[in-house]
């Protein structure tokens, strides 16, 4: 069974900048496909961001495109998402999710394609 913990949340202001991290379980994290993924309050859980097993291939979301970085490091089992310029709707609680069997040259941006999720970590942006 594959862990997620996130952590890295918080408050901050508009214009700002936080970093999250996920640390995953398991000793096959070099082949899953990762991403992070959101819920704003009172909205379904949506798509921000992925990168394939080897961390060639990124793939954002419209809103995230810019000013969100995604990246892992495989020999630490973790993948980070770099956010900055956050605005006030970027509020949600994040999550990570993990894709055990994958093809390295697909990007895959739904929840139904994800195998395994963190519990999240909340993130506030202030006006």
């Amino acid at each position: 069974q594959v862990q997620l913990v996130e952590s890295g949340g918080g408050l901050v202001q508009a214009g700002g900048s936080l970093r999250l991290s996920c640390t995953t379980s398991g000793r096959t994290f070099g082949s899953y496909t990762m991403a992070w993924f959101r819920r704003a309050p009172g909205k379904e859980r949506e798509f921000v961001a992925t990168i394939n097993s080897s961390g060639d291939r990124k793939y954002y979301a419209d809103s995230a495109k810019d000013r969100f970085t995604i990246s892992r490091d495989n020999a630490k089992n973790t993948v980070d998402l770099q956010m900055n310029s956050l605005k006030p709707e970027d509020t949600a609680v994040y999550y990570c999710a993990a894709k055990q069997i994958s093809n390295r040259y697909r990007s895959y941006t739904n929840n139904y394609e994800y195998d395994y999720w963190g519990q999240g970590t909340q993130v506030t942006v202030s006006s």
